[in-house]
């Protein structure tokens, strides 16, 4: 049996050493690596933001592309944002019944689903759902416009891409986001009372006369206001990740899949943000 010498068994202590150390560079590197990618594209995202403010300030509205995104964002919209609204106020409803009526409160679900829907989810839960399809939607058309370099002849030929392409989606959404959720406030407070009546006997004037006595017109207005930044975000990123698209369609389908992601979390973040300091301000 060989004896190991000491130098031997000092370079056997120091690889683990050694090996740890290449791995916190390696963790510190991906780490760097993220944040400046983040930084980067949070960048492009305002700078894109301030083109379009620039665009929509110093010329006229491309209105002809402005109606046809109402139409693809807006109208195309209402049939998710009417399910999701209509069977989540169904369900908060009958939730809300078997829970109250173990302390004889049956009658506060109309107040509580009322306030619930118009100032969180009705806002929320139709901005990531729309969101989502919406910002995968722009996101894969302008896409797949300049992976097969089609924006690239656009300014070729004069014509500026943030005006035709980014300019009407991000009215869109700015416009549009805020009606749905309007939309599916009603529908989702509409399908709370028809449980209600079914489940706990409470007559439609009696839901609709708690709902509104709890009501506050500061109620309304933080939740239809948030839906306006929703609807920014939503249209800046996927415009910003459409027109950063690069590697062919596997390049595609990662931008999609990105944009979908981080619409949903930038929702959920500036969710907590804005009704902070809406509390504040109203």
């Amino acid at each position: 049996m060989e004896i190991p010498t000491p130098r031997d068994v000092l370079e056997t202590i120091q690889q683990p050493a050694v090996f740890a150390g290449k791995a916190g560079k390696q963790t510190l590197g991906g780490i760097g690596g993220m944040s400046l990618s983040t930084l980067n594209a949070v960048g492009e995202v305002w700078q894109l933001f301030w083109s379009v403010c620039v665009r929509l300030a110093t010329r006229r509205w491309p209105l002809k592309l402005f109606m046809e995104q109402m139409y693809e964002i807006g109208v195309k919209s209402i049939g998710i944002a009417m399910i999701a609204s209509v069977f989540t106020g169904m369900v908060l409803a009958l939730q809300l019944a078997e829970g109250l009526a173990r302390f004889g409160a049956k009658t506060y679900v109309g107040t509580i689903v009322s306030f619930a829907f118009v100032r969180e989810l009705g806002p929320v839960l139709t901005s990531l759902l729309v969101g989502g399809r919406v910002g995968a939607g722009i996101t894969a058309e302008i896409g797949s416009m300049t992976v097969t370099e089609q924006v690239d002849a656009m300014r070729g030929l004069g014509a500026d891409p943030v005006r035709h392409l980014v300019v009407p989606r991000v009215t869109a959404c700015v416009i549009c986001f805020p009606l749905l959720a309007i939309f599916a406030n009603v529908l989702g407070i509409g399908g709370g009372m028809l449980i209600s009546y079914s489940e706990l006997g409470i007559t439609a004037s009696y839901f609709f006369e708690t709902a509104t006595r709890s009501l506050r017109a500061e109620d309304v207005i933080s939740g239809i206001t948030k839906t306006i930044f929703f609807g920014l975000f939503v249209a800046l990123i996927a415009c910003r990740q459409g027109l950063a698209v690069t590697g062919g369609t596997e390049g595609l389908g990662r931008a999609t899949k990105v944009t979908v992601m981080v619409t949903l979390v930038v929702t959920l973040i500036s969710d907590f943000l804005l009704t902070k300091i809406l509390m504040l301000l109203l």
